[in-house]
């Protein structure tokens, strides 16, 4: 059961305009936000200038000294990332600006079927055989203990840069933090670390670990200003937070993005069709980003790191149709396993349970973590899900604000062979036989209540129809990029007429709703998803005619929607229209 709230921050929303040029309106908008007034100018113009120094993170100035030593000795490094979309283009920032300082350096990403997640011993003795000196991990190597020990008994130097959850052990009711036996260990969520803002993904820790490294060779730092489109790409594809400098940093990639001379990106955008001008955090979270990792899904991600690096644009055209067409393949695996861990779960939906975990054998292991997001979405409970690999299972899950995963999964690491994460999302590993056991102890120790269990939808404020114009939707784009931690702002209205209908798409499955308000102002309104449950519920509760009577546009009913304004400028036409995101069919009257 869905629970509604308006949210309602206060402040002198007049006063705020006026100072920030703004409607008092957006103003309450930012505010909502618990954006504070000294904030605010941060928040609205997003600048370079808010970024914080680099060498202020822990170990960075270690990691940059150490760093140019190799650099300048000709030591043979190897940068070794992730098979998702930070970890790739974490590696090809490493890649590119270690090259331009004349770094003798390659690259290896593990295979996610037979190598597993991040560094391991059989890449360390890859890098031995082909006379690699140092190391340097981007988005992994933070849980790699005994892998870095082993590299370190060899003599090799190795560099971590990280941005996951510090492992621990508890220890008479206290952690006990565990940093691998790196040489220098960079990573923003140190216990230790003094660094104002711990929220970067691998890719922008990379960015970081190159800014000072450039600032103390004393090279060009200009150059690196093109590899800020990674770090928005990998920002939004890592559903990081778009809060403090992701925000800027993200603002900062998007704005080259719409310009980029990377003949891959270029290839890709042309694929799927994308204007290069309205490149937004929705493009790479939902077109690009998806496309970027089928690589390393369903093959290998040096595909997706390839495309990266491709010159010859018949080359990037290859590649990218080659990831296109992975993703489609991808799609179609995903649907297959909703389907089916959606049908186990409601099988034994009377027990309750407040933590699901779904055992799909069959699952692709690389489709995990997207199966897992969406079960979260449709029950609003943590979900895990669990896939039979070649030496036991392997698994993913997603989590809800009020479920700390990386915490939870800590109190089962005797049974687990190996995990990792964060609060928001964590892999794992463990043996068959242990898998009850696992369930048992996840549903334990969830400490979720219902209140917990309870979708919130908060709504920013009611605004009738009438208000929904172009320039209030041209002034909500100061708010972007939205994503994660700046979710679109969410607007209500109550006791709407639904006059008509209609079902739009190739596949029927977009409704589209005629609205009139209480104060007589018509809108339309598209509905993406639950139209199932739109109409489903419609007839029950205005009876078996009602989605004949709405389609032929004689529709009665009311509803309370939330919703999000754009304009429809289809036929060059500028015409205000909503998105709903969620709605509540009224009883008849």
């Amino acid at each position: 059961m869905e629970n509604w709230v308006l949210v309602r921050k206060g402040g002198d929303f007049q006063k705020l305009g006026e100072k920030f040029g703004i409607s008092p309106r957006l103003a309450a908008l930012i505010r909502n936000r618990d954006i504070t007034e000294e904030e605010m100018e941060a928040y609205l113009f997003p600048d370079k200038k808010y970024l914080h120094d680099g060498a202020q993170m822990k170990g960075m100035k270690e990691a940059v000294s150490l760093l140019q030593e190799k650099i300048e000795r000709g030591a043979r490094i190897r940068i070794i990332g992730d098979y998702d979309i930070d970890g790739v283009n974490a590696t090809y920032i490493l890649l590119k600006g270690c090259s331009f300082l004349g770094a003798k350096v390659d690259s290896d990403i593990p295979d996610r079927m037979t190598d597993g997640y991040g560094i391991s011993r059989d890449l360390i003795d890859r890098a031995l055989k082909d006379g690699i000196d140092t190391i340097i991990t981007c988005d992994n190597g933070i849980a790699a203990e005994k892998e870095i020990r082993y590299a370190k008994e060899q003599g090799m130097t190795v560099i971590v840069t990280d941005h996951h959850e510090i492992p621990y052990e508890e220890q008479a009711g206290e952690k006990q933090y565990r940093l691998p036996p790196a040489d220098v260990v960079v990573d923003p969520k140190r216990e230790d670390e003094t660094y104002p803002f711990s929220g970067l993904c691998g890719a922008g820790v990379a960015y970081k670990l190159l800014e000072v490294l450039y600032k103390a060779t004393g090279a060009d730092r200009r150059v690196l200003e093109d590899l800020l489109e990674n770090v928005a790409i990998a920002t939004v594809g890592d559903v990081m937070e778009l809060q403090g400098e992701n925000r800027i940093l993200t603002k900062e990639g998007l704005s080259r993005l719409k310009h980029t001379k990377n003949p891959g990106l270029q290839a890709l955008f042309r694929k799927k069709e994308i204007e290069q001008d309205r490149i937004s955090s929705y493009t790479i979270g939902y077109v690009i980003g998806p496309c970027l990792n089928a690589g390393g899904r369903l093959r290998t991600a040096k595909k997706t790191l390839e495309l990266l690096l491709a010159e010859e644009e018949e080359r990037a055209g290859e590649l990218a149709e080659e990831l296109a067409e992975l993703n489609e393949e991808r799609k179609a695996m995903t649907e297959a396993a909703v389907r089916e861990a959606t049908e186990r779960i409601e099988a034994k939906k009377e027990r309750q349970e407040k933590v699901l975990v779904s055992y799909l054998p069959d699952c692709h292991e690389s489709l995990a973590g997207i199966v897992a997001g969406r079960i979260r979405e449709r029950y609003h409970r943590p979900a895990y899900v669990v896939t039979k690999g070649k030496e036991g299972l392997k698994g993913s899950g997603r989590s809800i604000p009020a479920y700390p995963m990386y915490e939870r999964l800590s109190l089962c690491k005797d049974l687990l062979i190996r995990f990792g994460g964060h609060k928001g999302a964590a892999g794992f590993s463990l043996e068959e036989d242990k898998l009850k056991a696992f369930e048992n102890r996840l549903e334990n120790t969830s400490g979720l209540t219902q209140e917990d269990l309870a979708e919130k939808v908060c709504i920013d404020m009611e605004l009738p129809f009438s208000e929904v114009t172009e320039t209030f939707v041209r002034e909500l784009s100061l708010l972007e990029p939205f994503g994660q931690g700046n979710q679109k702002p969410v607007f209500g209205v109550r006791n709407v007429r639904v006059m008509g209908a209609r079902l739009l798409g190739k596949q029927k499955n977009v409704l589209k709703l005629m609205l009139a308000d209480q104060r007589n102002t018509w809108i339309d309104g598209l509905c993406f998803s639950r139209t199932e449950v739109f109409l489903k519920e419609a007839e029950e509760k205005y009876g078996e005619q009602a989605e004949e009577v709405l389609f032929a546009g004689q529709g009665t009913m009311k509803v309370d929607l939330t919703f999000y304004p754009q304009i429809n400028a289809y036929g060059g036409r500028m015409q205000p229209q909503i998105v709903i995101t969620h709605f509540r069919i009224r009883d008849p009257e």
